[in-house]
């Protein structure tokens, strides 16, 4: 070997790290989601029935009730970790039919099958490492880089694709959404654009990893040229030294920066290997050219809607490890006898269970002609809690949840609505009564019979007599309207309202009437017991007070 002059030969694999230095997807062909079965068998969403054609959550805004009810803390805390796939939508979008949630129910049986949910956990990850090929293309400067990243991410794609067919196959699948995607991706893995992609990705690949060729370097200058079966110097550097080896080696050992993006010099030489290779290279071009539309658009649809499942699964699955229940509810549009077994309001659950706080569970039920439910007691007893778990787990039923309780019988509403005491805002020109009239005024307008109303402590600005009037215009429209109504108030009065309403109480410790059990039961509203239980327990009563003034009135005069 001359002076000066370095002759090595390197091998160019798909699946090396080198490879992360050589070639990628351009820019262009990133982010393209053309179908490529537009002529397979028809299936059309995952997540929504063919009922819900009409369905566009994209335009889905925030629900007005969603902060009253907390679900935008058990959404946040749902959708945690999986922010990429832009779910919140899913979750703020109702139901309009029984077969939609029965639907969505199906699916997450089939799911509870540990070996389908890992294969759907496997199948996601590896289309978010064909996202993460894409993206890092997207970043790359030199094409030929760039192409090498878009080759990989195909063939990522490719095999995750296999994989899930043959998963799927092999599983006893019981719900219609999944049947009609397994029918899917069966006939599409068979369609000629797949199997020409497939061809293609693993020919290019294979051709790419055979690629040999030798770098002779003398000073600044680096000449390439195909490998012609030259002697590998180091091997030859390293059997010469062999016969000194003594003991084991000292091992001198450091990490050295490995970065995604290829330097000038790099480009420059595959550059040359290119121009050495053209049979390979220029159909690299143009299956890049060709394929930028590979993603089939029902594929990409379902990975993005399958994590809704996951996600619901997940997040249940935190809370019965704990020993908290969660069931299928029974979702009717047709009776509203409702009923709910060991429920909770799931935002508290999820907070009390991180603290590692016991959880306490309700029960209600409603049997015609009943209708409202009017929750009274003492404060801190829970009574808000009960009224936002009930629009919890109505809300959740209509998206297709499980919802928490061992036992659900609920009504598919076509809206709801709350009426919670808000906060009086200095920048609003309206006093605090007149707003709560406004926002009730609104309520009643949009009110059908097929509508739930939870109302919170309202009118608490005015005078006992006025609230009280207010409210039972209110509830009069209820009653009239047969609406399923929950109404928080410390108005026993309402309790016995009409024929239609259930009076339930949060009760108290027997042994302590100022300790909170949390629970509530369906009993008569009896407001003052509670009070007078605990001022016998602080002597607040009103003989031992004005016993207590006589007696420091006495010890004042004396001294």
């Amino acid at each position: 070997m001359q002076t000066g002059v370095g002759v090595r030969h390197k091998r160019l694999r798909a699946d090396d790290s080198y490879r992360n230095k050589t070639m990628g997807a351009t820019t262009q062909v990133l982010g393209v989601s053309k179908s490529a079965s537009q002529s397979l068998t028809p299936f059309r969403s995952i997540l929504f029935h063919e009922s819900e054609t009409d369905t566009d959550i994209n335009r889905q805004e925030t629900p007005e009730f969603f902060s009253d009810l907390h679900l935008d803390q058990i959404i946040e805390s749902m959708v945690a970790g999986r922010e990429g796939y832009d779910l919140k939508p899913f979750f703020k979008t109702s139901l309009h039919s029984v077969e939609a949630i029965e639907y969505r129910h199906q699916i997450l049986r089939d799911l509870e099958n540990q070996r389908l949910f890992e294969c759907i956990q496997s199948f996601s990850q590896e289309m978010r490492n064909m996202r993460g090929h894409l993206a890092q293309a997207e970043k790359l400067h030199y094409r030929r880089q760039n192409e090498s990243w878009f080759l990989d991410a195909v063939g990522i794609y490719c095999s995750a694709v296999r994989r899930l067919i043959h998963d799927l196959k092999l599983t006893d699948l019981r719900s219609s959404g999944f049947q009609g995607f397994r029918e899917h991706l069966a006939a599409y893995i068979e369609s000629n654009d797949f199997v020409s992609l497939s061809a293609e990705t693993e020919k290019l690949r294979s051709d790419l990893s055979g690629i040999r060729y030798s770098l002779h370097i003398h000073g600044n200058r680096i000449k390439v040229s195909r490998y012609g079966g030259e002697p590998d110097y180091g091997a030859d550097v390293l059997q010469t030294f062999e016969k000194f080896e003594q003991a084991a080696p000292r091992q001198y050992r450091f990490e050295s920066p490995s970065y995604p993006d290829m330097n000038h010099v790099e480009a420059a030489i595959l550059d040359m290997v290119a121009q050495l290779y053209p049979e390979i290279f220029t159909p690299l071009d143009e299956y890049c050219s060709r394929h930028g539309d590979y993603l089939d658009s029902t594929i990409r649809v379902f990975d993005r809607e399958i994590q809704f499942y996951v996600a619901c699964l997940e997040y249940a699955e935190r809370l019965k490890d704990v020993g908290l229940a969660f069931c299928y509810p029974h979702v009717t549009d047709r009776s509203k006898e409702l009923c709910g077994r060991e429920a909770f309001d799931l935002a508290l659950a999820h907070h009390l269970v991180n603290k590692k706080l016991p959880v306490v569970t309700n029960d209600f039920y409603l049997r015609d002609p009943e209708r409202i439910i009017v929750v009274s007691g003492p404060n801190q007893g829970g009574k808000t809690t009960f009224a936002r778990m009930f629009g919890q787990l109505h809300f959740l039923a209509s998206i297709g949840c499980l919802v928490p309780g061992t036992e659900a019988k609920l009504f598919l509403y076509d809206r709801l609505f709350t009426h919670f005491e808000k906060k009086e805002d200095i920048r609003n020109l309206t006093g605090k009564l007149e707003d709560d009239l406004l926002r009730i005024h609104r309520i009643l307008e949009s009110l059908t019979a097929n509508s739930i109303l939870i109302m919170n402590e309202s009118f608490l600005s005015t005078t006992l007599n006025d609230a009280l009037f207010l409210s039972k215009q209110v509830m009069a429209q209820v009653v009239q309207r047969e609406i399923l109504c929950v109404t928080v108030t410390f108005l026993d009065e309402l309790a016995s309202f009409s024929d239609t309403t259930v009076s339930m109480m949060s009760t108290v410790s027997p042994k302590d009437p100022a300790l909170r059990t949390f629970k509530l039961v369906r009993k008569p509203a009896d407001g003052l017991a509670y009070a007078v239980a605990i001022a016998e327990k602080y002597h607040l009563t009103y003989p031992e007070v004005k016993t207590r003034i006589a007696e420091n009135e006495h010890e004042r005069v004396a001294s």
